[in-house]
């Protein structure tokens, strides 16, 4: 039995070292270094060239974010710039807004203070003279003089007006609040 182990172990050490040699047999022919040279070359390449690639397409896409982070920070930049030349045009719109009023209640003053005077006046004339007058005047105005003199006096004017004269300044003073809530 012994012997049987003997052979079997020698037929597969047989075996092994047969293998080598035929190994060794291809790879020293001509044959064998360029099918071992290929295949190292075909194994070995798409490591190099995918870790190539791979690092290539990173490379690739660091530089559009860098790009697109300049974008970004450029158009930041200007909305900053924007930001502040519109702050600096709301304020000065502010300025030349209250400008505006106050220039405004001062003309309205000197208006009120204008038709003030020119009330005093009419109601100064004999009520004949001044209703030659505002019988040609708009009836707008007319009746804002009217409406702001003393009732006798504006009385005396209205009698010596034309009747459709007084009757547009009576419709005119009558309609001017009709409008307004009263609730």
């Amino acid at each position: 039995m012994a012997r049987g182990r003997d052979r079997a172990a020698f037929g597969g050490a047989s075996l092994i070292v047969l293998c080598f040699l035929g190994s060794a047999a291809l790879r020293l022919g001509e044959g064998g270094f360029a099918l071992a040279g290929e295949r190292a070359a075909r194994e070995a390449e798409p490591a190099a060239g995918g870790d190539d690639a791979l690092l290539a397409a990173l490379r690739a896409r660091e530089g559009q974010l860098d790009a697109r982070e300049k974008t970004l920070a450029d158009r930041a930049q200007a909305l900053h710039v924007a930001e502040a030349k519109l702050a600096e045009q709301l304020a000065a719109f502010e300025t030349a807004q209250e400008g505006l009023r106050e220039t405004l209640a001062t003309a309205d003053k000197a208006a009120e203070k204008d038709i003030g005077r020119m009330t005093t006046v009419y109601e100064k004339m004999k009520p004949a003279d001044a209703a030659r007058i505002l019988d040609r005047m708009d009836v707008s105005f007319a009746a804002g003089l009217l409406s702001r003199m003393r009732p006798e006096l504006a009385a005396q004017v209205m009698a010596g007006m034309s009747p459709e004269a007084a009757y547009a300044v009576t419709v005119t003073v009558a309609s001017r609040n009709a409008r307004v809530p009263t609730e």
